[in-house]
């Protein structure tokens, strides 16, 4: 099946660095953790200690996933008095969440009714 030429897919073949910067990118999106930071950030601007009572986890853990997802230019903090305010990069990132969460549920709608295959025996709601 074919998508269409995408010229971004080409440098995946031809530069190393850009692969692996995108492999790491694609990482950041593995921990359940910074999946639910990252979909609460979704919903607009938020406070360190706002999204450690939405994701239920603590202050110190939610900023080291924070500084993870800055680094990786999924996530941007700005200084709102004496607290930081964290929000989605851009569109492109809010984008590539909503792809991911549409992937899981075409693939689970369309191995619905054939039990668990090797492929989804670990995929968790």
């Amino acid at each position: 099946m074919s998508h269409g030429h995408h010229p971004h897919l080409d440098r995946l073949l031809d530069d190393d660095a850009y692969a692996r910067a995108t492999a790491d990118a694609l990482q950041a999106l593995s921990a359940p953790s910074r999946l639910r930071i990252l979909a609460r950030l979704h919903a607009g601007p938020t406070s360190v200690s706002d999204l450690a009572a939405a994701v239920g986890m603590e202050g110190s853990a939610v900023s080291h996933q924070l500084r993870l997802l800055r680094h990786l230019g999924l996530v941007v903090g700005r200084r709102d008095g004496r607290q930081v305010v964290y929000e989605l990069h851009d569109d492109h990132v809010s984008e590539l969440l909503e792809q991911a969460v549409a992937h899981v549920d075409h693939v689970r709608l369309g191995l619905a009714g054939r039990g668990a295959t090797a492929a989804t025996a670990g995929v968790r709601a």
